[in-house]
């Protein structure tokens, strides 16, 4: 069971990867970061993004920094704790996002077309009472 989720995970963010590098010249780590501060809108610490995105606080800096380049996150310092900083999009990134989001969604369901609509509802309750069981014995 194990090898069978890894191994669907695994071609699922293989296409990802591929289509965000070929189609806009970006990461799927970036289009993470980008969601969960969508997501945000009133920005995140970085301690809170790296926890949301279960990465380290390294590799957010070195994609937040990326993304601030290119114009798409801005950093501000937090006003309760100085050595703080909480980042955001700017409105120029809520829009890139959109744009990725969209093209993210179509993909998924690209990927999924052809799996019939009630086998997937019931693999989502199946994958719901495994990660509730996996979050209880952690």
């Amino acid at each position: 069971m194990w090898v069978h989720l890894l191994s669907c995970a695994k071609i699922g963010e293989k296409r990802l990867r591929r289509n965000f590098e070929e189609q806009f010249g970006t990461t799927l780590p970036r289009f993470d970061v980008m969601a969960a501060l969508y997501r945000a809108p009133e920005g995140l610490r970085m301690g809170e993004l790296s926890r949301t995105l279960l990465v380290s606080n390294g590799n957010v800096t070195s994609i937040v920094r990326q993304l601030q380049a290119q114009g798409f996150v801005r950093s501000v310092i937090d006003p309760n704790d100085t050595r703080s900083a909480i980042v955001s999009l700017t409105q120029e990134g809520q829009e890139r996002f959109k744009l990725l989001a969209e093209a993210h969604h179509k993909w998924i369901a690209d990927a999924f077309r052809g799996f019939p609509a009630e086998r997937m509802e019931a693999l989502v309750d199946l994958l719901s009472g495994l990660k509730s069981t996996l979050m209880r014995n952690d």
